[in-house]
């Protein structure tokens, strides 16, 4: 059963190439946690390592279930009693020279329990310091959704470019009707800047979820910019709290009663003449 009281996190970074360096921040910023369990901590996408290249992500890639970046993970999570929703990892698969930008949830056990592959792939053109983008180059797309039940209620697992594609999440809601969308994000100042804001309150408000999204910020190692401006947005699409620029954490509570109420008086998930009955 779902917490009423839970907390929800989102953990704002600048990362760099250096994994050890990445990691020492999300732990001192896991010691400033609010009190107040169940706590669910989102982590941006690469927050493990990035601004170095797509070439130096592989060279980082652990297995599932191994290497010393998860064994790390595991720690924080049950040192600190969280859930922990670990942004993205490379993690190694089938397809030669490649990884899964795989988003891990480990519960407070120190267990990962669940693993989203992003699905959809940051491949276009952007005008800034970059200019191309090709995540297919050294990234494989994952192909199945994951929606599952924790103390937040039904948590959604989504990847940054994901957020641009509504009809994704229509069909996480066919699995169990979303509660919580957790979004590790490393969007571009100027993506960002454009479409940031307008796509998050929309995917809250045609689902009637909370959205926490962790977001890169600032100029990185390889001179990309992210937009920053992690947040957390209600079920009725307003932004609970929000960092723009500077790295840190931000929280809020989750209101099931606030959920309940908005999906009786608005029952959307009821009206919409083009839900599949399709699981």
């Amino acid at each position: 059963m779902a917490n009423a009281r839970a907390n929800i996190v989102a953990i704002q970074m600048t990362s760099s190439p250096l994994v050890e360096d990445n990691l020492l921040f999300v732990e001192q910023q896991l010691k400033l946690l609010p009190t107040q369990r169940p706590c669910l901590v989102v982590l941006p996408e690469c927050f493990a390592c990035f601004g170095g290249g797509d070439k130096l992500i592989l060279d980082t890639a652990e297995d599932l279930h191994l290497g010393p970046i998860q064994h790390k993970l595991k720690q924080f999570a049950k040192q600190y009693g969280i859930w922990l929703v670990a942004g993205s990892l490379p993690i190694l698969c089938s397809s030669v020279g490649k990884f899964t930008a795989s988003c891990l949830l480990i519960n407070d056990h120190g267990k990962t329990v669940e693993e989203y592959q992003k699905i959809h792939l940051f491949d276009v053109q952007v005008a800034d310091n970059t200019g191309t983008y090709l995540e297919s180059r050294f990234t494989q797309a994952g192909n199945t959704l994951i929606v599952t039940h924790t103390p937040f209620g039904n948590l959604g697992l989504a990847v940054c470019y994901d957020i641009r594609f509504a009809s994704m999440f229509t069909a996480m809601n066919q699995i169990a009707q979303l509660d919580v969308l957790a979004l590790p994000a490393a969007f571009t100042q100027q993506t960002g800047k454009a479409h940031w804001h307008p796509l998050l309150k929309a995917r809250a408000i045609e689902n009637q979820c909370y959205i926490v999204t962790a977001n890169q910020t600032g100029k990185h190692r390889n001179k990309r910019q992210t937009y920053g401006h992690s947040c957390i947005i209600s079920p009725w699409g307003d932004t609970l709290v929000e960092l723009p620029h500077d790295t840190g954490m931000i929280h809020a509570q989750i209101d099931h009663q606030l959920l309940a109420d908005i999906r009786t008086q608005m029952p959307i998930y009821q009206h919409n003449k083009f839900r599949s009955h399709l699981v």
